[in-house]
């Protein structure tokens, strides 16, 4: 009979340790590489296609979508985000993003007006993952 040490992870929890932390890295990786790609067209490209103010509402999503995708590479490399269940607040940091950003970039584009009533839910959402992101650390737990 062999001793195992409580705080050692068996195999299928260093996997799922590891897809967790992957994904919020591999989000964070894509939000932040976007969001560089999208700022630099935005000051190049777009300077002369849209409207001073749509340009502003082009450029906020481009600042969210990098805050949010450093926030998740931060996350990424924390202990408590490690681990079964490590998921939700990373989860809803990348939803909450392309919902936002996403909701501005079209409404700069199209000037729809309508889909700046989108833009508040993807706040929410990047509200719950941080809220919930603040909880799993206090906690120590998901």
């Amino acid at each position: 009979m062999t001793t195992r040490n409580p705080t050692d992870l068996g195999a299928t929890d260093q996997r799922q340790a590891t897809g967790t932390r992957n994904v919020a890295a591999l989000s964070g990786i894509f939000l932040t590489g976007t969001g560089v790609a999208l700022g630099a067209f935005g000051a190049h490209a777009l300077k002369t296609t849209l409207t001073p103010a749509m340009l502003e509402v082009f450029e906020t999503g481009v600042r969210y979508q990098m805050y949010h995708g450093l926030g998740l590479l931060a996350l990424s490399a924390l202990p408590a985000f490690q681990g079964e269940q490590r998921g939700r607040a990373p989860a809803l940091l990348l939803a909450g993003t392309v919902v936002f950003s996403g909701s501005l970039y079209l409404l700069s584009f199209s000037g729809v007006r309508w889909l700046g009533a989108v833009t508040p839910i993807g706040g929410v959402l990047m509200l719950a993952g941080w809220s919930v992101a603040g909880w799993q650390l206090w906690k120590g737990k998901s």
